[in-house]
């Protein structure tokens, strides 16, 4: 099981030298992929509810900084050698598809194969609103951008003609490295998601604040049922997944369904993913204050990283 970090892209402390260091020292630790959250706008008030918290709140206040997902990537594709580069996940309704995919090929040419792109449709209404896209129809506009994507990235002459997207006969070149095209995670957590990654996916990459092992395999044995309906080959699909995490000075009473404890606890409770199947698990580390995160992510990659390396 391979396991990623979430870099700092957002807060006060975010800036080119942290992100730099984070991901160079990630790579330096062994984690085999950093992480970019994605956010385009944040309004000052939003009533939807937030799903990937214990309070349902967004975690990220307006007034503070967030960097831009994409961008982020890219300068880390410079500064970085061998780590992978990931977003988690781009909300493909915020932009068109001939656009986000020019920007995900050039980051993913320059470096070398290294980018992972997880994408989904989106929670927040308010943002929607914001940028003038229909929050109800998010489900059919990925599903058209999925469709259009590979495409755009294996063909010489495309035309795609959707209900939200329509172009004719139009050129993308270069193509990715990564063939037949960049790996596509599939964000989310429910029936939709997984039928989405059952058609279009290359792994489906749900993000739980409390899940069980036992309940992330059998959702994942429902996408690979769905695969074979489609046609596909039920073996070219991964489960992968994002997982909040805190590494604590000493043991805890362990919750089957939070990912905390010492690292003698969390080298026991992440075998357990590792077993469930999981490829990928994509980690958030839970301290407010980045210096503290920091010291998380160091114990984390001395005493924990070693004991799950296949």
């Amino acid at each position: 099981m391979d396991l990623g970090v979430f870099l700092p892209i957002s807060g006060n402390a975010t800036g080119p030298e942290t992100l730099a260091e984070a991901a160079r020292t990630a790579e330096t630790q062994g984690f085999a992929a950093v992480w970019s959250a994605d956010r385009v706008v944040t309004p000052w008030t939003i009533e939807t509810t937030y799903p990937y918290s214990e309070s349902q709140q967004f975690i990220v206040p307006p007034e503070k900084p967030f960097l831009d997902s994409l961008t982020c990537l890219a300068f880390l594709a410079g500064v970085t050698k061998t780590i992978r580069l990931g977003v988690s996940v781009l909300v493909l309704p915020y932009r068109h598809p001939l656009y986000w995919t020019r920007v995900a090929v050039s980051i993913e040419r320059l470096s070398k194969g290294r980018l992972i792109m997880g994408v989904g449709v989106g929670w927040m209404e308010e943002e929607f609103d914001a940028l003038g896209v229909p929050f109800h129809e998010r489900g059919r506009m990925i599903d058209e951008q999925l469709e259009a994507l590979t495409m755009l990235w294996r063909d010489e002459h495309i035309s795609y003609t959707g209900k939200h997207y329509q172009f004719a006969n139009v050129a993308f070149y270069p193509k990715p490295v990564q063939q037949p095209r960049i790996p596509i995670w599939v964000g989310g957590e429910g029936a939709a998601a997984q039928r989405r990654t059952a058609r279009y996916g290359d792994a489906w990459f749900p993000y739980f604040v409390r899940t069980r092992p036992a309940e992330l395999h059998a959702g994942f044995a429902r996408v690979r049922e769905q695969a074979v309906t489609f046609g596909r080959d039920p073996a070219a699909i991964q489960l992968t997944c994002c997982r909040p995490i805190e590494v604590t000075p000493e043991p805890v009473a362990q919750d089957p369904e939070i990912l905390h404890g010492s690292p003698e606890q969390l080298v026991e409770a992440l075998q357990a993913y590792r077993d469930a199947g999981v490829a990928h698990l994509a980690l958030q580390f839970m301290a407010p204050r980045w210096p503290d995160r920091v010291e998380q992510i160091a114990r984390f990659a001395a005493e924990v990283l070693p004991h799950l390396k296949d």
